[in-house]
This record gives C-alpha cells, sequence and structure tokens, in this order.
C-alpha cells in the first residue's frame, strides 16, 4: 500500500469513527502547546481502545505509556463500576499535565497515575494486584521494551484479557522492525501460545492479544 493510501484510509477512519467530545477535541492541541510530543492515538483508536475495555469485564486497566492522559480518558470511560486504570509515566511534566485532564474529564476517580520507568513499576504492581488480575492492558511507551513490558505483563492478565499494543508496525519512522524491536514483539506474542492474537492496520498498527489460558 503506498503512503498516499495509508494516509486517506487513515484519514477516512478518523473523519467517520473519530467523533469526540469538546474537552477531547481540545486536549491534544493544549498538550502541543505544553511541550509535547504530538504522538498520542487518533480519535478513532480512541473509540476501538474504549470499545475493547468494555468487552472486558473492564475491573482492572493498566496503560503503559500516560502522556497527556488522551488515551487513558477513552479507557477510563469504559470501565466497570468500581474499576481502577492504573496508568504509567516516566516524565512528571506529562503525568502532571494528565492528572489536571482527569480532573476536567471527570474520570480521575477512576485513574491512579503511577510515575517512574514501567519496567521499574510494574513488579510492584504485579504484586499489588496479584496473577490474573488484570482485564485489559495497553502498551504505548518505549519500543525497544515492548517484548520486556509483555514478559512483565503476561502473569498479570486474567483469561479472557486483552494486551492492545500500539505502533507494531511503526513509531513513525521506518516500517515495521525500524531498531524498536516491534517486529520481534509481534512475533512473540502472535506465537504464545497462551494467547491468540490479531495485527490490526488502523494508524501506525495495533496488536489485539487474548488470553486464552
Amino acid at each position: 500500500m503506498t503512503p498516499e493510501r495509508w494516509a486517506f484510509l487513515s484519514e477516512y477512519a478518523e473523519e467517520v469513527a473519530g467523533a469526540q467530545d469538546n474537552h477531547l477535541a481540545g486536549l491534544s492541541d493544549a498538550a502541543i502547546q505544553a511541550g509535547m510530543p504530538d504522538i498520542a492515538v487518533t480519535p478513532d483508536v480512541g473509540h476501538l481502545l474504549k470499545i475493547l475495555v468494555g468487552l472486558t469485564p473492564a475491573r482492572t486497566a493498566i496503560e503503559l505509556g500516560t502522556l497527556a492522559g488522551y488515551s487513558a480518558i477513552w479507557m477510563a470511560r469504559a470501565l466497570a463500576a468500581g474499576g481502577k486504570l492504573y496508568t504509567i509515566e516516566f516524565e512528571d511534566s506529562h503525568a502532571d499535565f494528565a492528572e489536571a485532564q482527569f480532573v476536567m474529564a471527570g474520570v480521575d476517580d477512576r485513574i491512579r497515575v503511577l510515575r517512574g520507568a514501567a519496567l521499574d513499576l510494574l513488579p510492584g504492581l504485579h504484586n499489588e494486584l496479584g496473577d490474573g488480575s488484570v482485564d485489559f492492558a495497553f502498551i504505548d511507551a518505549v519500543k525497544s521494551e515492548y517484548l520486556d513490558y509483555f514478559f512483565a505483563l503476561k502473569p498479570m492478565m486474567a483469561i479472557g484479557g486483552l494486551i492492545v499494543a500500539d505502533n507494531v508496525y511503526s513509531n513513525g519512522g521506518r516500517w515495521i522492525d525500524d531498531g524498536a524491536g516491534t517486529d520481534a514483539f509481534n512475533r512473540l506474542v502472535a506465537a504464545d501460545p497462551d494467547f491468540e492474537s490479531a495485527l490490526i492496520p488502523m494508524r501506525q498498527g495495533l496488536l489485539i492479544a487474548r488470553r486464552l489460558q
């Protein structure tokens, strides 16, 4: 597929399935003005995340890479009553910005922001939540660490739980394995007998994996 065709399809998907409220519509611009990179998921991907969270029991979710909080708001809105999203962010300024956005979106009671490196924080979160406790996980952090994220998250995932990973075709540079290890990640998850998975050509590629056993 040519880059032009890919761009057209992405723009079409966002136009047709990218409706969002006024707060979400202005969040990305506000984040950019605050000095954050323009790398948040698109609105159509936000809709997909909300749908997928809602297809699980939606009691406990984890996000790796909060950034401005855009994707977290979509996911938090799909949580069951009393559900909690644990979102991990390395940059304090990003975490501060996101926490303010959660208040404005009315979802701050459903989200707990953890500050630091995901690989440092996940073992403690695992100890806190326990095995088989997580219904949904969204990976959108350091691409070269995707394999390590999967190994850390796997024992935490409930049967039927979903792992979704962003940028599995590209991180905005060259496509597929541009040194970030996304090809190795995709193949490892697809070959894992404990999961069934699919690659979705949305944005820069999404992997969706469901825990079977």
